[in-house]
């Protein structure tokens, strides 16, 4: 006997380790952590769940649109720290012809498939108007976020999904 894997499960697990380590990367190319002179002297942190919290524009200049790629939006602009604020702006009707929302999954596969039988809407199509619809990362698990509008259309084909998996932010002593 074997061990067989179908390609689905394969996709599941790739794109989850994806995900990992895109979340654990810096920018400055070091694992996890940005390890500081004063960490590595002292070998102890103190996490502080608030310090340097920041809000965040999702898309930045592009906003919550049809046809941008929010994947490679957060790949970029990762990582992401707990009591972080994402704000999803976009235009509601009558000004926007397509309108958005957004939604948040609770299962990588449902998000993967666009499934928003399973998902749960944080934000109508009125929410993201004017200061935004402000989201709160306030757990250090996996967020998975979508537009559900056209029933998921915008999710599937407009590349209108994300996610982020928030870190501690670390103060130094």
């Amino acid at each position: 006997m074997g061990f067989k894997i179908s390609a689905g499960g394969l996709l599941v697990a790739m794109l989850t380790a994806t995900m990992f380590a895109v979340n654990m990367a810096n920018k400055n190319g070091q694992f996890g952590f940005n390890y500081t002179d004063g960490f590595s002297k002292f070998g102890h942190y103190h996490p502080n769940k608030t310090q340097n919290s920041k809000k965040i524009i999702v898309g930045g200049s592009e906003l919550w649109r049809f046809g941008f790629n929010y994947t490679d939006w957060a790949i970029k602009n990762s990582p992401f720290f707990l009591n972080d604020t994402l704000v999803f702006k976009y235009e509601s009707p009558p000004n926007n012809t397509r309108p958005h929302s957004v939604y948040i999954f609770s299962k990588l596969n449902n998000f993967l498939n666009c499934s928003l039988t399973k998902a749960t809407m944080v934000a109508s199509v009125t929410q993201g108007a004017g200061q935004g619809f402000e989201f709160v990362l306030k757990k250090s698990k996996p967020y998975y976020f979508a537009c559900g509008e056209s029933n998921g259309i915008h999710c599937k084909l407009g590349q209108m999904k994300f996610s982020v998996v928030p870190k501690f932010r670390c103060r130094y002593p």
